[in-house]
């Protein structure tokens, strides 16, 4: 770390630590303990009557002693055994069906008298400190902060901060947002790096080139056509293709590899192809080209596909690449920029067709990242037990694609300096950093070697008047950079103090105005969002909702109504919501909010098992295509304001070429996802059939319809359940074969301190068990022994071999006795209250925007706001809409 950074630590330890520690982590101040109210005989005669029983000092089943059980506010966990009293009480569930029940005045009067001293106590704190506790920005907010302030969408920052704390299902919640001694590290070091990144790289504008890098002068493309001792097989090989023509003696290095700039009409056809997707040992790339600088480039890819005969009779599954001929269809492409070694980013995809076309990307590169496509359908060749065989090879050929070349226009400049330098250095001159040279290193065209890529050199920024400088820069850095009015003369002599010891222990102006700019953003000012108890001003009302909406700060516009103190104004603030999701950064909300809320960031955390899920291991392609169906399909529920139901249950997907053939559906065309309609009476529609759900919620090998049940629950129905007794160990599915996880579930329920929690848990699970651990349809399930054998070629190009055992059984009952056959069934259950998944969703949204989750006092505001929503059907815009005109909302 530079002595920058470190003066920017230590004035971090002595003037910042203290008060953010001061202000995070403890944020709730105590409840004075004290009786809430004498309980009333009311509630003495009904616990007397229907509770104590089972629920004394000798009985306490569930763990639950009501005759010790005080009404008191000052432990939390009191209030919340109440609350769920109060709730299993009102619900009908308590007292037990098998017990006298209580007739509807009695009820009544025993919810009224639980319900008036909690929504007392908890609106006394409410107004005293507010619902939510003061927090630190998380790390998607950090670095989309940092994106915005300095104008670097390109920057990369999320993974170098620590994985934030998460509480009721998200990571917006201040009580697990604290701040350590490592983390405090991290943001100085990620800030520090930021800022450098956002410099000008040179001092005089480079220029925007355009530079058309073919094929064939790509070692990555063209040393893979000949063979090693580490590869013998024409799958693993390239071929140059000339139109939709092999060349053998090309090929076979009997002829040059192009024709170069000697006849320009043949360079324009020449081509490389492949017959298989980038994965180790073949991973074309076009390593001619590294991102000189971090910014937007405009990509051009021109290519097509082909169709390559097969070899001979009885080996027609190997390729003979010298018969090309033109495409039999369309190949989906993924684009990547891949830093070495293997460190890949997504930049955006298309579909190659048989003829020549020209496909364009406009994409934020990082300096030094070269471009990989992969062609995600074809197959991956694995060693295995035999020599591997294309799954999409055929008696006549297999399919392939071939690029002619990629053209680069970039970087694309607005303005000079970069705007985010232009905040840090104002007009100030620049000169070359003398430290080496940057862009790429390469002693000539046909250098053998790989080109070295160098970073640029960067710039330093030369002041006549450094401390005039630094107070003037500083001052407007400060204004942009908070995210409310203030006293900038005092801020400015607060941070100015490390500009100065950063020049006294030898610092130069750039390093030492970059060390007080790090303090800045590591700052509570900065990294804390600042709200007080009671109605939020103008200037915390715009940070909540753009950091909800965008999950980042506010923009121009909504600063500007929050200073004209505009915002209040129910039309303004509803225009301003409408804008924000109609803004392309309403992606940010979409992601993070599904990330959390269906655990989305965690798809890529289990692989299907190679052996008994071989037909989906390696495919990319699905992934890929399951991660970003829910992400779209919440974004066409927020644009068409469509109800919430289809949470549930929808008439459309958002459905590509993969994911149709996934779920057995007709045939969509392409690599993009579009809203397809969807057979009537059909299992899928709505989130809890779709891939990523249905991966998220299984371990790769197997499926727990107790996992599944627990998660439906939570995340769909909002109930969430109770913790397993540590007692009782986890059922594992038998992936013998020999039982179904329903036998084994069954048994498990003869447990007393399981059935009452797995009668609810287990049918939502049962629900799913046609779903296996991809989301894909089965009747029965795979096991490793016993019954049908299946098999088949994997997209590994391996044998792969599994049983179909026992069948699926996916019926059920309800808690309340409703019984279902299927998915189907299960889904029409639960949209007979779609206003309990339009609540769910509603609370989902009040702690992602709040930061706090809904507690008793908030509940009727909650029935408020979807009696407004009832009219549209609970749409889903109109949830947000109303969220953000609501006291949950507009208060701390």
């Amino acid at each position: 770390m530079n002595s920058s950074c470190l003066t920017a630590r230590r004035w971090f330890q002595v003037s910042v630590l203290g008060l953010v520690f001061a202000v995070v982590p403890a944020q709730r101040s105590a409840i004075a303990a004290e009786t809430m109210l004498a309980a009333p005989r009311s509630l003495h005669r009904f616990l007397t009557a229907h509770c104590v029983e089972c629920h004394d000092e000798d009985s306490q089943k569930g763990g639950l002693d009501l005759t010790a059980l005080r009404m008191e506010s000052s432990d939390p966990k009191t209030a919340a055994k109440w609350v769920e009293v109060y709730d299993r009480v009102g619900s009908g569930e308590m007292p037990p069906k098998k017990q006298r029940r209580p007739d509807r005045d009695e009820q009544a009067a025993f919810l009224e008298s639980v319900a008036a001293p909690l929504l007392r106590a908890e609106r006394q704190r409410i107004d005293r400190e507010g619902r939510a506790t003061q927090r630190r920005l998380n790390r998607y907010e950090y670095e989309n902060t940092l994106r915005d302030l300095l104008q670097t969408p390109w920057l990369q920052l999320r993974d170098a901060l620590p994985e934030d704390g998460e509480a009721h299902r998200f990571n917006k919640v201040g009580d697990v947002l604290d701040i350590s001694h490592v983390q405090m590290a991290r943001y100085l070091s990620t800030a520090d790096f930021a800022l450098r990144q956002a410099m000008a790289p040179y001092p005089n504008r480079p220029s925007t080139t355009v530079r058309r890098y073919y094929t064939r002068d790509q070692r990555s493309w063209t040393g893979p056509m000949k063979f090693n001792e580490f590869n013998t097989a024409p799958e693993r090989a390239t071929f140059p293709v000339l139109g939709y023509q092999g060349q053998p003696v090309v090929r076979r290095g009997e002829a040059p590899l192009t024709v170069g700039t000697n006849d320009p009409v043949l360079r324009e056809l020449e081509g490389v192809g492949v017959v298989a997707s980038a994965y180790e040992p073949i991973e074309p790339k076009w390593n001619e080209f590294k991102a000189p600088v971090s910014g937007r480039y405009r990509l051009r890819f021109l290519g097509h596909t082909v169709w390559v005969g097969p070899g001979d009779s009885n080996k027609w599954y190997v390729p003979n690449l010298d018969q090309v001929s033109k495409g039999r269809r369309d190949e989906p492409i993924t684009i990547t920029a891949e830093t070495p070694p293997r460190l890949l980013r997504h930049l955006g995809d298309f579909d190659l067709t048989p003829e020549p076309e020209v496909h364009e990307l406009v994409v934020d590169l990082l300096a030094g990242e070269m471009i990989r496509p992969d062609a995600g359908r074809l197959f991956r060749s694995r060693p295995g037990s035999r020599r591997w065989q294309n799954p999409l090879a055929e008696k006549d050929g297999q399919p392939g694609v071939v690029f002619r070349w990629m053209e680069v226009e970039g970087p694309l400049i607005d303005s000079w300096p970069p705007p985010g330098h232009q905040l840090l250095f104002g007009d100030l001159p620049m000169v070359r950093r003398t430290a080496g040279e940057g862009g790429v290193k390469s002693d000539g065209e046909d250098d053998p070697k790989p080109r070295r890529f160098r970073p640029p050199p960067g710039v330093e920024v030369v002041s006549q008047a450094p401390e005039a400088d630094a107070a003037r820069l500083l001052a407007n850095f400060i204004r942009q950079a908070y995210r409310r009015p203030v006293s900038i003369k005092a801020e400015v002599k607060r941070f100015l103090p490390v500009f100065r010891s950063a020049v006294e222990k030898g610092n130069g102006f750039t390093d030492a105005l970059i060390a007080a700019y790090t303090a800045v953003l590591c700052s509570p000012e900065f990294l804390c969002l600042k709200e007080e108890p009671g109605r939020l001003d103008e200037h915390a009302l715009a940070a909540r909702l753009s950091y909800f909406l965008w999950n980042s700060p506010p923009d121009a516009e909504l600063r500007r109504c929050a200073d004209r103190g505009e915002l209040r104004k129910p039309e303004v603030l509803q225009a301003q919501a409408d804008r924000l999701l109609d803004d392309p950064k309403a992606r940010r909300f979409i992601e993070a909010f599904l990330d959390y809320w269906l655990d989305l960031r965690r798809v890529q955390a289990t692989a299907p098992d190679a052996n008994l899920y071989s037909d989906y291991y390696l495919d990319d392609l699905l992934t890929e295509s399951a991660t970003e169906e829910p992400r779209s399909f919440f974004g066409e529920l927020l644009r068409g304001d469509l109800p919430a139901r289809n949470v549930v249950s929808s008439d459309f997907a958002m459905l590509n070429e993969r994911l149709a053939a996934h779920y057995g559906l007709p045939p969509v065309a392409g690599i993009a996802l579009k809203k397809t309609p969807l057979p009537t009476d059909g299992v899928r529609g709505g989130l809890l059939t779709q891939a990523a759900v249905l991966k998220v919620t299984a371990n790769g090998t197997t499926t727990s319809p107790v996992v599944r049940g627990a998660w439906i629950m939570e995340r769909i129905l909002g109930q969430k359940p109770p913790p397993p007794p540590p007692s009782v160990p986890a059922v594992e599915p038998d992936i013998r074969g020999a039982t179904t996880i329903r036998q084994q579930l069954d048994r498990h329920r003869t447990l007393e301190s399981c059935r009452s929690c797995h009668i609810k848990i287990d049918p939502p699970g049962f629900a799913l068990e046609n779903f296996d651990v991809m989301g894909g349809w089965r009747d029965r399930y795979r096991s490793e022994a016993g019954g049908e054998l299946a098999k088949g070629i994997a997209k590994s190009g391996q044998p792969f071999e599994f049983h179909y055992a026992l069948p699926v059984d996916a019926s059920g009952a309800l808690p309340d006795g409703r019984p279902f056959a299927d998915i189907r069934d299960f889904k029409r259950a639960l949209l007979e209250d779609d206003r309990q998944i339009a609540r769910n969703l509603a609370r989902q949204f009040v702690v992602y925007a709040t930061g706090a989750p809904v507690g008793f006092a908030d509940r009727p505001e909650i029935e408020a706001l979807l009696d407004r929503a009832a009219s549209s059907h609970y749409g889903v815009r109109t949830l947000v809409r109303e969220l953000v005109r609501s006291d949950l909302f507009q208060r701390k």
